[in-house]
């Protein structure tokens, strides 16, 4: 009897730990910010990547989905945001973003590497190695 209570508490360890996992990963989305939020994120401790998109930017929205990911993948390692350009005129135009998607990286509230346009994958999971 005791073998069999031995394998239903590992068991129940296994199952509440892939509970918690899934709960972490339904939860993790990219922060939405504002002029009003910014500065308040992206100076929190740690990195902080920022994509500045439309809702008219083809290019914006074809990436949307890897960023959705990305909060999930890197959920506790690194914040993924968005930030609306048509929404946020003093933030976009605070760093000059003429292009979009533009990313920026920053790193305990520094800029610290930047991306325009709709880079693959590959590309933003180097970035973030290089500054996570």
């Amino acid at each position: 009897m005791d073998e069999l209570e031995e394998i239903r508490a590992r068991k129940l360890a296994e199952l509440q730990a892939y509970a918690q996992e899934r709960t972490v990963q339904r939860a993790a989305k990219p922060v939405h910010l504002t002029d009003a939020t910014f500065d308040a994120e992206v100076n929190k401790a740690g990195v902080t990547l920022v994509d500045f998109w439309a809702a008219w930017c083809g290019p914006c929205l074809r990436i949307a989905p890897m960023f959705e990911q990305l909060a999930v993948d890197h959920a506790g390692k690194v914040r993924i945001a968005k930030l609306n350009v048509d929404e946020t005129p003093a933030t976009t135009g605070k760093f000059g973003i003429q292009s979009i998607p533009t990313l920026l990286v920053f790193r305990d509230g520094e800029l610290v590497d930047a991306v325009i346009g709709a880079v693959p994958r590959a590309e933003i999971e180097r970035l973030l190695k290089k500054w996570a």
